[in-house]
């Protein structure tokens, strides 16, 4: 073995006995002890550990990675990691997507999330199965939208017919066509606030809103 070879030997060597040395010390350091998930009642909390290499250091976890896995996952809506270099520990903060939408389309079932995510079931939630067409689903997430730009959430989607579609927004009964201006969703969040003893507010005829004491709004099998 020549000497420049042998020196080119130990250069080597040197260098991965000291790339250990600080993966080590890095380690025993500032170690991660611990992996906890907030937020989430459907994301597992072992999937986060999964996501984190075994003897991971907080030195060079890779926050946004992590955070990128995470949401991976279809229940999750945004997550954000936080590092507590006193304890180790890293949390998750998870903000979680709900089903609002449970559908037959043509012969298939459709879990929807509001953003449009298709979701792998109902999870903890309870929703009326309703029949619905490609055009009614996408009516159904931009109103879905248009009220959470004016503030208001749709919670599920309750019932479908000729007669319209009926949602539960805030908790109340609401029943709406394709199309819901922002100036209605406005005129909502006011009525819904002054008139409480109403049992549907009815968002089918353009620009108005209609409250109404009538709660007889869909059969109980997702028609309308």
């Amino acid at each position: 073995m020549t000497s420049h070879l042998r020196s080119i030997l130990i250069s080597l060597l040197v260098a991965l006995v000291t790339t250990a040395a600080v993966v080590v010390v890095t380690y025993l350091s500032f170690p991660v002890t611990g992996i906890r998930v907030e937020g989430a009642t459907m994301y597992p909390e072992s999937d986060a550990w999964d996501a984190v290499s075994e003897h991971a250091s907080l030195l060079t976890l890779n926050e946004e990675k992590l955070e990128r896995r995470v949401e991976s996952n279809p229940w999750v809506q945004s997550a954000e990691v936080l590092e507590d270099s006193e304890s180790g520990i890293v949390t998750v903060e998870v903000e979680e997507r709900r089903p609002v939408l449970d559908a037959e389309v043509e012969g298939q079932r459709r879990t929807l999330a509001l953003d449009g995510r298709e979701l792998p079931g109902l999870g903890v939630s309870s929703l009326q199965r309703v029949e619905l067409d490609e055009d009614q689903v996408g009516d159904v997430l931009r109103v879905g939208r248009v009220l959470k730009e004016g503030g208001l959430l749709m919670e599920s989607v309750d019932a479908a017919g000729p007669g319209g579609i009926a949602a539960t927004v805030e908790g109340r009964r609401v029943v709406f066509t394709d199309e819901v201006s922002g100036d209605q969703v406005r005129a909502l969040e006011h009525v819904i606030g002054r008139w409480r003893e109403s049992a549907v507010f009815d968002l089918r005829s353009p620009d108005r809103v209609v409250a109404t004491a009538d709660a007889d709004v869909g059969d109980g099998t997702g028609n309308l």
